[in-house]
């Protein structure tokens, strides 16, 4: 498999070899131009965005033969990642790099690999991600083990890696830049499991084995700079910290608290943690923005949104306006009951353009759907189709938040409900910044009027017949 990746990145490589060869003609050492390139078989989307922390430095578009390049007259060496959206793989640059990449995107982190000037290090990123993935596969029957069978397995497997990176590291020779970043890839994945183990053993096997831990189980925390930012936008590093802060701030409450009473109070104090942990502004910034939309992602309580959001923007210091949770946090407050829907545009199976504002002013149910979640689109409809039995006076309306108009008008031919107003939005993520989408199981109740009785519900809720 990897030979076969190989040698048609090779050949696609020969077409770029005399661009290539000039290119190198202007390497010298007070430069730092910098060239990227490849070929996206089944793109998802016709764009390649190459970003630095999360901000979008470049953009090319992806021509007829699914081919881009990209020359940088001055490109700092650093961690970058390329994105065709929504799939995103980190690429590292050292001075003067020159690096071609092949993916497909129906596969894209498995048919990754590079070629080209600053390739090994690359493939050694990608190598390691895509072992610690595997790992990941297999660890979750890991969490039933006793304390020294889990530590066991876990250094057994820290130390098998550990070793392909001490050989990749002598046989490649890169930078101490980049080795911070290779080592975060070993080291944090490694400590993620350490921090995920007493709650996971618990949640699994019912044993709270909090007591039990050696008193050197975290140890390893003395080793970790919670202040660096130039891990702040690395996920490995990230990911470290929210597992960390999930286990210090879920492991002292108890069961008296309602599910969701226990959500709110520990996000909240996920904040107070990382509030006082972490002083650095850009990397505090990152992991309370991660907190926010993991939590918001799952709670749709409208007054525990506003509890926790208060909390939120006490600590948080980024007030720009492409700060997603603040983008969030508005909307929320646009969705209170009895407010109207923000306007978004909508398109009806018969290609006419409408607004929300056009939709009857009556008791409406509102939900969403995607092609890409199959059993919830025909498990929605079909609850939609029972509730439409039982509340006659109510309207029920569909909205597709998938981007291709004849292939969602086909998909709803081929379901075939009947008796559902069927819309498209025309433009998601105008749809998500206003009515704050953020999964495909919201649904919004609308009164008698069309004004918003509960903008944050779930269709399959137990207790979803009780909001009618």
């Amino acid at each position: 498999m990897y030979s076969s990746k190989l040698h048609s990145l090779i050949l696609l490589s020969m077409s770029f070899i005399v661009l290539f060869s000039s290119c190198n003609k202007e390497y010298s050492s007070d430069n730092y131009t910098a060239y990227f390139g490849g070929e996206v078989t089944n793109p998802n989307n016709p764009y390649i965005l190459f970003c630095k922390n999360s901000e979008v430095i470049d953009s090319v578009k992806i021509d007829k033969n699914n081919r881009f390049f990209i020359k940088f007259d001055s490109l700092s060496p650093g961690m970058y990642t390329f994105k065709n959206e929504p799939e995103y793989q980190y690429i590292y640059f050292d001075k003067n790099d020159s690096i071609m990449v092949r993916i497909n995107a129906k596969d894209f982190d498995n048919s990754i690999i590079f070629c080209g000037r600053g390739d090994q290090k690359n493939n050694f990123l990608m190598e390691m991600y895509m072992k610690n993935e595997f790992d990941r596969n297999l660890l979750f029957d890991a969490f039933d083990f006793s304390i020294p069978k889990f530590t066991a397995n876990i250094d057994s497997s820290y130390k098998a890696k550990e070793k392909f990176y001490n050989t990749k590291k002598n046989a490649i020779k890169w930078s101490d830049d980049f080795d911070k970043y290779a080592k975060a890839l070993l080291d944090f994945h490694h400590y993620s499991k350490k921090e995920m183990y007493p709650m996971a053993h618990q949640m699994r096997t019912g044993e709270d084995i909090t007591h039990k831990l050696p008193a050197n189980y975290y140890d390893f925390r003395k080793e970790v700079d919670f202040n660096d930012s130039e891990l702040s936008s690395f996920s490995p590093f990230v990911n470290y910290l929210s597992q960390m802060l999930n286990n210090v701030s879920t492991i002292h409450y108890h069961n008296h608290y309602t599910a969701v009473d226990l959500a709110l109070r520990t996000n909240i104090n996920k904040l107070n943690f990382a509030d006082s942990l972490i002083k650095n502004k850009a990397v505090k910034n990152t992991v309370l923005n991660n907190i926010a939309f993991t939590y918001l992602l799952e709670d749709q309580n409208m007054v525990n949104n506003k509890i926790f959001l208060e909390t939120y923007h006490k600590y948080s210091t980024d007030k720009s306006k492409k700060n997603e949770i603040v983008k969030i946090g508005n909307a929320i407050q646009m969705l209170k009951v009895g407010n109207n829907l923000p306007k978004v545009e909508l398109v009806n199976p018969h290609n006419v353009l409408m607004s929300s504002n056009d939709i009857p002013k009556k008791k409406t149910v509102i939900f969403m759907w995607t092609e890409n979640l199959s059993s919830h689109m025909i498990a929605a409809h079909k609850r939609i189709l029972a509730l439409k039995t039982k509340y006659p006076d109510y309207q029920f309306i569909g909205i597709n938040l998938d981007k291709d108009q004849d292939l969602w008008k086909s998909k709803l031919v081929q379901i075939n409900f009947p008796g559902i107003t069927e819309y498209r939005c025309t433009n998601f993520e105008d749809l998500r910044a206003k009515w704050a989408v953020m999964k495909v199981h919201r649904t919004i109740i609308l009164d008698q009027n069309g004004a918003i009785k509960n903008a944050f519900t779930n269709l399959f809720d137990v207790n979803f017949e009780k909001e009618l």
